[in-house]
């Protein structure tokens, strides 16, 4: 959460207090595994009982705007005054991490399997990365260089899994082209993580996340009148609860866990917890969706862990060429 009393505070340090951390970070994460799930079951394998991706998107933030907004008036979180230029990064995160990220995901998941695109998600924070350094001109450590490979080779891996070109719909066979919208998905959001960073005046995460919706709203609600015609539709109950689930679950709790648990740890303990997302996500496929996990797509798990502890790794001591040299 966004405020905290002294007396919890006070408390976040002790053992007791740490496990309670990092029960909130697993659990947060878990349910962001879910996400793909809901997906799935929303996009209903790209038959007429699904849902159009820009509609779901709509009545997802539809949904979570009034829960944010209660939660903001209990947590005394005002919503913020941008300027002109913050405003407009502010549009384009909407656009990008709340609109972009949720079309892509549900349309990719039209066309692939859940295992596979629990994967591909894993790989959001070397995503973020690459982007950093191809776009922003950052410059690249080598832990950042070894993460990209191995969460490379995670991506081939379930992509040549699906190498028979089936859709999703044939037997939960992996598809080229539902990776690539999943893996722009992931783009998107890094896209969103980024430009956060370039706002000039910080906004509190319950704002922020409050304030996403709103726009998301808006941003997908209009392609959505235009291009699906909702009202013409006659989704599945599935493909319904699927979006109350993405509204009010990873979205709403996943964020009260997320941030409960990071007001009692460290930064450096939190963000390993990030590697339970596709872990779970692949996991869920299996068990509520019942896909053959299948074995590329465990070597791409692997792979994606391996790059996310590459990550959280201290700086990689490797000798340089010339010391190489003298032996």
């Amino acid at each position: 959460m966004t405020t905290t009393s002294a007396k919890t505070t006070s408390a976040n340090g002790t053992p007791a207090g740490r496990r309670v951390g990092f029960a909130c970070l697993a659990g947060a994460m878990v349910l962001v595994g879910t996400t793909v799930i809901a997906s799935k079951t929303i996009a209903g394998g790209g038959g007429p009982g699904g849902m159009g991706p820009f509609t779901a998107t709509a009545l997802r933030f539809a949904l979570a705007f009034p829960v944010f907004l209660l939660l903001m008036r209990w947590q005394r979180v005002r919503l913020p005054r941008p300027g002109w230029r913050d405003l407009g990064l502010l549009v384009v995160q909407a656009g990008a991490g709340s609109v972009g990220y949720t079309t892509l995901l549900i349309s990719g998941l039209a066309l692939t399997s859940a295992a596979d695109a629990g994967v591909v998600i894993g790989t959001l924070p070397v995503v973020t990365g690459a982007i950093a350094v191809l776009v922003l001109g950052e410059r690249p450590g080598r832990r950042l260089l070894v993460a990209i490979a191995l969460a490379a080779a995670g991506m081939m891996a379930v992509a040549g899994g699906g190498a028979d070109g089936r859709g999703a719909g044939d037997g939960g066979t992996s598809s080229l082209a539902g990776n690539l919208l999943v893996l722009g998905a992931v783009v998107c959001e890094g896209v969103f993580i980024l430009l956060n960073k370039r706002l000039r005046t910080p906004i509190a995460p319950l704002a922020l996340s409050t304030v996403m919706t709103g726009l998301g709203f808006f941003a997908a609600a209009l392609p959505a009148l235009v291009l699906e015609r909702p009202w013409a539709a006659a989704p599945e109950t599935a493909a319904l609860l699927g979006v109350l689930w993405y509204a009010l679950v990873p979205t709403v709790i996943g964020f009260v866990l997320w941030y409960a648990g990071a007001a009692r740890v460290s930064g450096a303990e939190a963000a390993p917890f990030t590697a339970l997302a596709p872990v779970s996500a692949v996991a869920l496929a299996a068990l509520v969706l019942g896909e053959a996990v299948s074995l590329p797509q465990i070597l791409g798990v692997a792979c994606v862990l391996a790059a996310l502890a590459a990550l959280q790794l201290p700086k990689l001591q490797l000798p340089n060429w010339a010391s190489w040299r003298r032996r």
